[in-house]
């Protein structure tokens, strides 16, 4: 069978940089918080979003809160800020066609991930969403990875998982997957090595090509 193609989602399929950043800024301004600044707010992106304002939150008590601020200022602004990112939405339609089957790994909310899919017009090519709600244990754990597998009937040898943070790279090599780490989010070559990516893409236009290569 082809090989199953995993992606994140943020930061790896969709930019939506802008988007979380503003929500941020909005949840703790608008809460008469204090706010992280927006680099320390970035590093945690791969993560769920509880466990973000779990760390940055003046206090546990006050989480909730935050959240609903932050989610006000996402979903207002969700389209106006959110854009796939180069070469991505032909990219993962040419390797659909070619009988890949995909899925979106990601630590965001299933019912949003698919939001964003829809937006950017990845839906159709999108087999399975594996979000937060769908396990209990969370990037750079590998059960997201591998509920994704069982899903698609795959093994890990059959697998491989593309993502632009330490936490994509660290789930897909604890799952035992082809690691792939995309240089066009928000994490520089030098945040991710220490991750170690079995692979690297400047582009998402590069995948076909890496792909077809492990394929031989």
């Amino acid at each position: 069978m082809p090989t199953a193609l995993l992606f994140d989602l943020d930061g790896t399929l969709i930019d939506s940089i802008t988007l979380i950043v503003e929500s941020a800024r909005h949840a703790f301004s608008s809460r008469g918080c204090v706010a992280p600044s927006d680099a320390e707010w970035v590093a945690g992106v791969g993560m769920p979003l509880r466990t973000m304002f779990e760390l940055h939150a003046p206090s546990l008590d006050r989480v909730d809160d935050l959240i609903a601020g932050y989610r006000e200022y996402q979903l207002e602004h969700h389209d106006r800020l959110v854009t796939p990112y180069a070469t991505v939405v032909d990219t993962l339609s040419l390797l659909h066609s070619r009988g890949h089957a995909i899925a979106v790994v990601t630590s965001k909310a299933d019912w949003l991930a698919l939001r964003g899919l829809e937006h950017v017009g990845l839906k159709g090519v999108v087999d399975l969403i594996v979000g937060c709600d769908s396990t209990t244990r969370h990037k750079p754990d590998p059960e997201p990875v591998l509920h994704a597998l069982e899903k698609l009937g795959r093994e890990p040898h059959e697998a491989l998982f593309v993502g632009d943070s330490p936490y994509d790279i660290q789930a897909g090599n604890a799952a035992g997957v082809t690691s792939v780490a995309a240089l066009w989010g928000p994490f520089t070559r030098e945040q991710l090595e220490s991750s170690e990516p079995d692979f690297w893409l400047d582009e998402m236009a590069q995948l076909p090509a890496l792909v077809d290569g492990l394929s031989r």
